[in-house]
């Protein structure tokens, strides 16, 4: 098996051998042998190349000089002396006809390195019926744009996708545009030549000096979503995001990996959040429709829906009545599991509502834990309920910010509640509940303590790092100066603002109307003062702040019942 890394690698050519490709997608746990031996600023692709070449999953590989980065990995892994056979393909930056003729003799030094190496016949007739037929007309898909994916990240998208998804990464999206009529009637040189104009005459990769023919990715009328996908340290990527994210009119989502396989596990409530943006979270699970049973009792004019929140801190439970009010709510600490502390909310609302559980004809649950509550009928990302439960209490907010127990959610919604856009920062507990726990206890204080303490300060004290370690360290120190904790607290306040305001930011200004914050932080004081002033906007904060997601996910079991 020969591996690659490029869709500009000559894969046809190995076909004439009788041999067969893959790409080199191996998204490991970690790069503890990579890391040996590899720059620490490396790229994760290029760590997950050598990992899988030290690991022993790798004998033979084709590099192409693409970037630095896939020098640095073929100087890396020649040194290790693992590979049966290693090849550096020269690849030019240019599509012209003097670079096809480059490119074909390229190939031709390839294709003599692996004859030499194998012992192998290279059979033209093989090479010529490897070629595939162009692509058919597209249907409506969503496009997965950017650098490598790896398969891992590409099933879950896949998965929590009900529209076509189409891989157009640097590595995937092969296409060349040749016939196989047309290679037969052509000598030897005009042949590779012919190939070598091919394969660089694909879409371009965002490599290529001249990449302008890229735009076309952007305009195809079938494009109804962009996926698109960096990893950490490779610039390039992250540039073309930058240029492209102002102009398209498809929803746009960007992830961020290290390319390791514990990324795409945090990734998946953005991927559900943005599935839902474009499909319509009431159509997720569609074969968990309205029961005879549920009918009969809407008949009766007395029902009830119920929306669980299960957070990371909390599992919070709405109750709304036939009419679409509030009939009850419950907030519990999260212990003992997500399904347990689900249950034991859901009876809490049902006794303080002075109702029986068999009244409850629809359930929706939502949050971290979503996945592991059974009792379910269906199950919608925070990040849509949260803009729902948001439109429901204000419907002139446009911008909903969240601060949870482990991430944070910038919102921005339409005059109709639904998602417009969203980001998060789910790669640390900077700036989240947890950090503000973790601080409240090292100064000896409980969060509501020091959620009012911050408000009467002196000094303005700077709390330079956000690493939830880093600073508790730093807190330490100014507490060891004798600084004054209230200064201290509205350090933290701020520190916490200035990322929680980055991010609102980010979702830019063309979003007018009000803020609101939701989640249990919205009653620290000090962090609702500290955001206002980095925003230079108030803030709507309302007692069912903690709820609104729940809410947003009770409302949906509303609607859900409404329209049956």
């Amino acid at each position: 098996m020969i591996n690659y890394v490029c869709k500009y690698a000559p894969v046809e050519l190995f076909k004439g051998f009788g041999q067969e490709c893959a790409v080199l997608e191996e998204m490991p746990e970690n790069f503890d042998k990579s890391d040996k031996i590899a720059h620490a600023n490396l790229c994760g692709f290029g760590k997950s190349v050598i990992q899988a070449v030290l690991e022993g999953k790798v004998e033979e590989l084709v590099l192409v000089n693409c970037c630095d980065s896939m020098r640095r990995v073929y100087d890396i892994i020649e040194n290790t002396k693992k590979c049966k056979f290693l090849y550096m393909l020269d690849l030019p930056h240019e599509d012209n006809e003097c670079e096809n003729i480059k490119f074909a003799q390229s190939i031709l030094r390839l294709k003599k390195a692996y004859e030499r190496y194998s012992h192998r016949t290279f059979d033209r007739e093989l090479f010529i019926k490897s070629f595939a037929k162009p692509e058919s007309e597209r249907k409506p898909y969503i496009g997965l744009m950017g650098v490598h994916v790896s398969s891992i990240l590409e099933k879950t998208i896949r998965e929590n996708m009900q529209m076509d998804v189409e891989n157009m990464t640097c590595t995937s999206g092969r296409n060349l545009i040749i016939l196989q009529k047309d290679l037969r009637n052509m000598d030897d040189e005009t042949l590779f030549v012919a190939y070598a104009e091919s394969l660089l005459g694909q879409m371009p990769c965002a490599r290529m000096n001249n990449n302008t023919r890229r735009n076309q990715l952007f305009l195809d009328p079938s494009l109804k979503g962009i996926i698109y996908h960096t990893i950490k340290f490779c610039d390039y990527y992250g540039f073309e995001y930058a240029s492209i994210k102002n102009n398209i009119k498809v929803p746009l989502l960007k992830l961020e990996t290290d390319f390791t396989s514990q990324s795409a596990g945090q990734l998946l409530t953005r991927i559900q959040a943005f599935a839902e943006t474009i499909e319509g979270s009431d159509d997720m699970d569609p074969t968990k429709g309205i029961s005879e049973e549920a009918r009969r009792r809407m008949e009766s004019g007395v029902y009830y829906v119920a929306g669980i929140d299960s957070g990371s801190t909390s599992t919070d439970v709405v109750i709304l009545d036939q009419d679409g009010k509030i009939k009850s709510t419950m907030i519990i600490p999260t212990g003992g599991g997500a399904m347990m502390s689900a249950e034991k909310s859901l009876e809490k609302a049902v006794e303080k509502a002075g109702i029986s559980k068999d009244d409850i004809i629809r359930i929706v649950t939502t949050g971290y834990g979503r996945a592991y509550i059974n009792s379910g009928d269906d199950s919608i990302t925070e990040i849509t309920c949260h803009a729902k439960g948001a439109h429901y209490l204000n419907p002139n907010v446009r911008t909903v910010i969240d601060i949870g127990g482990q991430d944070i959610k910038a919102i921005s919604i339409d005059e109709n509640g639904a998602v417009k856009n969203f980001l998060m920062n789910d790669k640390c507990a900077a700036g989240t509940g947890r950090f503000l726990e973790m601080m409240a206890r090292t100064l000896g204080l409980s969060l509501e303590e020091m959620s009012t303490m911050g408000l009467e300060w002196k000094e303005n004290i700077v709390i330079s790092s956000m690493c939830t370690v880093f600073a508790e360290s730093e807190v330490v120190s100014l507490v060891a100066q004798n600084k004054a904790v209230s200064d201290i607290i509205h350090g933290l306040n701020m520190s916490v603002a200035s990322k929680v305001g980055a991010l609102a930011a980010r979702l830019g200004q063309d979003n007018p109307g009000e803020y609101m914050m939701t989640g249990g932080v919205a009653k620290n004081k000090g962090i609702t003062n500290a955001l206002e002033e980095k925003l230079g906007a108030k803030l709507y904060i309302c007692d069912e702040a903690q709820l609104c997601g729940a809410l947003g996910a009770a409302l949906f079991a509303y609607e859900k019942c409404r329209e049956a």
